[in-house]
C-alpha cells in the first residue's frame, strides 16, 4: 500500500492569520445567508476541511520541536501556532454558536451525528477569548518543560545520557547500576529544582486563573472540558480511585514483594521496582532496524489490514524510533488530518519498554487510520480515556506474536507486561488524586506540592521506598510525569482503558476472532460516539460500574497467581 505522503518531505507551512480571520468572516456571512440544510451541510464540509488543513501543520510543527527543540526554528514554528491556536479556536467558536443556536440544529445532528453536537457544546464550555492570553502563557511553559528535560544529560559510568537513556539502566541486572542511575537521576533533577518548581507553580496559577475566568471556583471543571468528557465527572472518577485503592493496592503490593524475593533483598526501593527477577528486564534479540522488520512479521500475521497499514508507516517514514539529545522523552501518536495518516514518535532505549511502547503508539495509529473515513474530524479521535483502549489492548493482544521480540524470554515477558500493567494502575491513581489536590489548593508552595505527593504515595504505593534519593524521596518523584505539566487530568484515562483492555484480553484468550472482531469495530468507531456507548458498542463493562474494574483484573490476577 504506497503511502500518501513522506513525512522526511514535508514542511511545516504557516496560515496567515490574517487570511484565516477573513475566512471564518466569510464563512459567518455564507452560514447566515444559507436557506436550505444542504447548504448548510455543506458550508460545515468545508469547514472541516479548512480545519483538517490547519491541524496537520500544527501537528506537523509540534513533531519537528520535539524531534529537536534546540532547533530555532523547529521552536519558532512550535510557538507560532501555540500563540495563533487562541484566536484560531475562537473564530471557530463562533461559528458553533451560531450552529448550536441554530432552529436547524436537529438536522445537522441528524447528518453528522449528535455527538458531534455534544463535543461542540464541550468545546464551548472548554474555551472563551478572555482566556487567549492565558492559554499562550500556558503553552509557553509547557515548551519550557519540554526544553528543559529533552536538552538534560547525566554522567554515568563513564557515559553521557540524555534522561531517556538513563531509563534503560533502571532495568539492568546489576543493582550497583540501578542505584547510580536513580542517585544520578535525582541529582540531576534536583539541579533543576528552581526551574522545575517555578514553571508548575506559574502553570497552575495560570490555569486557576483560566478556571476563575470561565466561572469556575477552580480550575478542575475547565480542565474536565478540556479533555471533551462528556458522559463522567470529577466524582466518578475519584470512585473510580477508590477501586483501585481498595481492591488494586493489595495485588500491587504483592507484585512487588513478590519481586523483592526474587531479587533477595530486604531493602527493596525505587530503583528496583522495574526488575522481575534477577535477570533484569527483558530486552528484545536485536537492534531498532530488526525490530521494525519483526513487527512487519507481526502485523503480517494479524490481517491484511494491519500488514497494509504497516508499510503505509514504513513507506512513508512515518516512525521516529531512536533516542537522541535534544528530543522529547516519551512516546506518542499523532495524526495528519488532512491525508489521514498517523505518525509514531518513540525513544527506544533497549530494554522490554520498545516493544510496549511500540505496540502501544501503533494502536493508536490503527484506531487514526481506521477512523479517518468519517465526515467531520473531531470522529478520527475519541475522547482520550476512549483513545487509550486501542493502544493497551494492541499491547495484549499483541502477546502470541512476542517469540519474534523475545525468543524464548517472550513467556517472561508476557508475565512480567501483566504485572506492570497491574502496579501502574495505583500510580495512575496517584498522579490524578495528586492533580486533583494541586487544583483545590492553587497557591500552594513547592513544599506543600511536594507534601501533597507524599499523602498520594502513602495511599497508592504503600510499599515505595527510596535509598539516596533525597530529592524524589521528598515528595518530587512526579516532576518526571511531563502529564503533570502538559495535560492536566490526562492520566486517570491509563487506567480506564486498562481496565477495558484487561476485558478484551481475556476475550481473546477464549475467542480470539471475536476478540480482534471488536477491537477493529471499536478502532473505526472513531471518536463518533462517547466513551461509555464505545464500550457497549465493543460489549466491554464500563470500569466505572460498582465492581467492574475487580471483575475486568480478575482473570489477569488469576493468571499471575495474585488472588487468594
Amino acid at each position: 500500500m504506497p503511502a500518501p505522503v513522506r513525512l522526511d518531505q514535508l514542511s511545516v507551512h504557516r496560515p496567515d492569520p490574517a487570511a484565516l480571520a477573513s475566512r471564518a468572516t466569510e464563512r459567518l456571512s455564507a452560514w447566515d445567508a444559507a436557506r436550505t440544510d444542504a447548504e448548510r451541510m455543506a458550508l460545515i464540509r468545508s469547514w472541516d476541511q479548512d480545519n483538517r488543513r490547519y491541524h496537520a501543520q500544527r501537528a506537523l510543527a509540534g513533531l519537528r520541536f520535539a524531534q529537536d527543540t534546540r532547533v530555532a526554528g523547529s521552536r519558532a514554528d512550535k510557538e507560532f501556532f501555540d500563540h495563533l491556536h487562541p484566536d484560531f479556536t475562537e473564530q471557530n467558536l463562533t461559528l458553533i454558536r451560531r450552529i448550536l443556536g441554530s432552529p436547524h440544529r436537529d438536522a445537522l445532528g441528524a447528518a453528522f451525528g449528535a455527538h458531534a453536537l455534544r463535543l461542540w457544546e464541550v468545546q464551548l464550555a472548554a474555551f472563551d477569548a478572555r482566556i487567549a492570553d492565558l492559554q499562550r502563557r500556558e503553552s509557553d511553559l509547557s515548551n519550557r518543560y519540554d526544553a528543559l528535560l529533552s536538552e538534560a544529560t547525566v554522567e554515568l559510568d563513564g557515559e553521557t545520557l540524555t534522561f531517556s537513556q538513563l531509563r534503560s539502566r533502571f532495568g539492568d541486572a546489576d543493582r550497583g547500576v540501578r542505584s547510580r542511575a536513580a542517585q544520578v537521576l535525582d541529582k540531576a533533577l534536583d539541579a533543576r529544582r528552581e526551574a522545575l518548581d517555578s514553571i508548575y507553580a506559574e502553570l497552575v496559577e495560570v490555569r486557576d486563573a483560566m478556571g476563575r475566568a470561565m466561572g469556575h471556583d477552580t480550575y478542575t471543571p475547565l480542565g474536565y472540558a478540556m479533555l471533551w468528557r462528556t458522559d463522567y465527572g470529577p466524582e466518578r472518577v475519584a470512585a473510580f480511585r477508590e477501586q483501585i485503592r481498595a481492591q488494586i493496592v493489595p495485588l500491587a503490593t504483592r507484585v512487588h514483594a513478590r519481586r523483592a524475593a526474587a531479587l533477595g533483598v530486604s531493602d527493596y526501593a525505587w530503583h528496583d521496582e522495574n526488575v522481575p527477577d534477577p535477570r533484569g528486564v527483558p530486552r528484545p534479540k536485536g537492534d531498532q532496524a530488526w525490530m521494525v522488520e519483526q513487527a512487519q512479521a507481526l502485523f503480517h500475521e494479524m490481517g491484511d489490514d494491519f500488514a497494509g497499514f504497516f508499510s503505509m508507516l514504513r513507506e512513508g517514514r512515518l516512525m521516529d524510533l531512536d533516542t537522541r539529545e535534544g528530543k522529547v522523552g516519551g512516546g506518542f501518536c499523532e495524526g495528519l488530518s488532512d491525508s489521514g495518516v498517523p505518525f509514531i514518535f518513540a525513544n527506544f532505549n533497549g530494554t522490554q519498554d520498545d516493544v510496549h511502547v511500540f505496540t502501544h503508539e501503533c494502536g493508536h495509529a490503527f484506531q487514526f487510520y481506521s477512523a479517518r473515513h468519517h465526515p467531520l474530524m473531531e470522529y478520527f479521535w475519541p475522547t482520550m480515556e476512549a483513545a487509550e483502549i486501542h493502544s493497551m489492548s494492541l499491547e495484549l493482544l499483541t502477546f502470541p506474536y512476542m517469540e519474534l521480540f523475545f525468543g524464548d524470554d517472550a513467556d517472561r515477558f508476557r508475565r512480567v507486561h501483566l504485572e506492570s500493567a497491574i502496579t501502574f494502575l495505583p500510580y495512575g491513581a496517584a498522579v490524578d488524586a495528586f492533580q486533583h489536590a494541586v487544583y483545590a489548593e492553587p497557591g500552594a508552595s513547592p513544599e506543600r506540592r511536594a507534601e501533597l505527593w507524599r499523602e498520594q504515595e502513602a495511599v497508592f504505593l504503600p510499599h515505595r521506598r527510596y535509598i539516596d534519593m533525597p530529592y524524589m524521596e521528598g515528595g518530587r518523584t512526579w516532576q518526571r510525569q511531563s502529564h503533570i505539566y502538559q495535560v492536566p487530568f490526562y492520566y486517570i484515562d491509563y487506567c480506564l482503558a486498562q481496565a477495558c483492555a484487561f476485558q478484551l484480553w481475556a476475550c481473546a484468550r477464549e475467542d480470539r476472532a471475536d476478540a480482534m472482531d471488536r477491537y477493529r469495530h471499536l478502532c473505526t468507531l472513531g471518536g463518533s460516539v462517547p466513551f461509555t456507548r464505545l464500550l457497549a458498542e465493543a460489549g466491554l463493562e464500563s470500569p466505572f460500574d460498582p465492581g467492574g474494574l475487580d471483575r475486568a483484573v480478575g482473570v489477569v490476577a488469576a493468571e499471575l497467581g495474585l488472588k487468594g
